[in-house]
């Protein structure tokens, strides 16, 4: 029977249907919790009835027999009088003679509300992971006010207020387990809810509070991350503010020119504040030359586009690949995926197009896919900065290197688990991040723009 929201009584998991007096007689016995109640107090409740003398109030006493003959048959169809040992008659002896009862006798698991009292009652005193899950057990069979239909009568109020004093136990008891549990994630919805439901209460704010602050600490420098919203694939896209080679656990991506120029002497080729400088320094220790050597060597079977003259390209590399060739470095177990997405004029300065990166993403990420090792892909947002995408802002770069691998990952099934666009500090400011979230939100099932 359930009780714990809108009154339904089931017989073999059927549902039985019966008159609204009959279910307010059905709650009147519920609220007694066992006990029996007297055929005048029935009257009163149930009916709204005052008592009358004996001789005067047969026609009621039969009322109260028509109606618990109609439970007793939908507690036990098709089985004469079975119900009676389930709604039993009794007799007490009252000052003013012997006077008919009637008990409710149901087994715990018959009534939803005595399944959710010993539940509780056992997860209170269970440790955390048996706790959360009984107690999340518990809470599911709640589905609204216990004995609604009668809310706010006398007789149903201490038998409503125990209920759901438990019910506010068990969810705030579920709230700290999960927390020790280190599920914030999962408590913050409990937390929630308490905090609407008691809004002058002062700890459930303060817990409300430290669970998203704790939130907001677990994400650290990430700005954004998001499921790729395709069929069988369990790959995300993050946004993080930092810096690309603190990512130690990744592959890296890093812009480069068609030259593949990695001079910095003196900033006339590539500048010492550039990304292939950085790479230089801190993952092959200065040493430039090692790092020309493995460019090299990843170029061989790529077929050049043309050499400049000395007198016309006097500093820096001068053959000249295309556009979009990507060279994988291996580099202490992962890859260093050199991209080239600008042309390097011979007065120095490189020159992109949206088009440009866009091949040159899309060779990158069939190279991943080949020579990724599975691992975690971190890009920094290239086409910023002297290479510059010059028709794009950066909002709009990130956008492009996000819609790039979701249409990748379309073609290239298990590409990476995890694709990470890491935005320096000093270029948050001046990088909107909305058209990719507008982007994913397109992407979701049931969007305007996903149909």
């Amino acid at each position: 029977m359930k009780i714990l929201g809108p009154v339904q009584l089931e017989v073999d998991r059927i549902p039985i249907r019966l008159t609204p007096l009959t279910i307010r007689l059905l709650l009147r016995l519920v609220a007694a919790e066992g006990e029996a109640v007297p055929v005048r107090q029935l009257r009163r409740d149930v009916w709204g009835l005052a008592d009358e003398p004996r001789h005067l109030d047969q026609r009621n006493r039969n009322e109260v027999q028509k109606r618990v003959l109609e439970l007793r048959r939908a507690l036990a169809p098709g089985r004469d009088a079975a119900g009676t040992s389930i709604l039993r008659t009794e007799q007490q002896v009252t000052v003013q003679g012997p006077e008919t009862a009637y008990r409710l006798v149901l087994r715990p698991e018959e009534l939803d509300s005595s399944r959710f009292t010993a539940i509780v009652g056992d997860a209170l005193l269970a440790p955390p992971a048996t706790a959360a899950h009984r107690l999340a057990e518990a809470l599911s069979l709640v589905r609204g006010r216990p004995l609604a239909e009668v809310s706010g009568e006398g007789f149903a109020v201490p038998f409503v207020r125990r209920l759901t004093g438990l019910q506010e136990s068990a969810r705030r008891e579920l709230v700290r387990a999960q927390m020790d549990l280190g599920r914030p994630e999962l408590a913050l919805p409990i937390a929630e809810l308490i905090a609407y439901e008691h809004p002058d209460d002062a700890e459930a704010a303060r817990v409300l509070d430290a669970l998203r602050a704790q939130l907001r600490a677990r994400h650290g420098d990430e700005l954004l991350r998001h499921r790729v919203p395709l069929p069988g694939q369990r790959t995300d896209v993050v946004l993080l503010r930092g810096d690309l080679f603190d990512q130690e656990d990744c592959n890296l991506v890093v812009g480069f020119s068609d030259t593949f120029d990695t001079e910095t002497a003196e900033d006339l080729v590539i500048s010492r504040e550039s990304v292939q400088s950085q790479l230089v320094d801190r993952l092959f220790a200065g040493r430039r030359r090692l790092l020309d050597d493995k460019l090299r060597a990843g170029l061989r079977k790529t077929k050049a586009v043309g050499t400049e003259t000395a007198r016309s390209k006097p500093l820096g590399r001068r053959v000249r690949y295309p556009v979009g060739t990507t060279v994988a470095v291996p580099v202490d177990g992962r890859r260093v995926f050199a991209i080239a997405y600008s042309q390097l004029g011979n007065d120095l300065v490189a020159r992109s197009s949206d088009r440009d990166l866009r091949l040159g993403l899309e060779n990158l990420w069939a190279s991943v896919a080949v020579h990724g090792l599975f691992k975690p892909v971190a890009i920094p947002l290239i086409g910023s900065g002297l290479a510059r995408v010059t028709d794009l802002d950066r909002g709009q770069l990130v956008a492009l290197i996000v819609d790039s691998f979701i249409d990748a990952c379309a073609r290239l099934p298990a590409l990476t688990p995890e694709l990470r666009v890491v935005i320096r500090p000093q270029d948050l400011a001046r990088t909107d991040l909305t058209p990719v979230e507008q982007r994913f939100q397109d992407l979701v099932p049931g969007s305007r723009a996903a149909d």
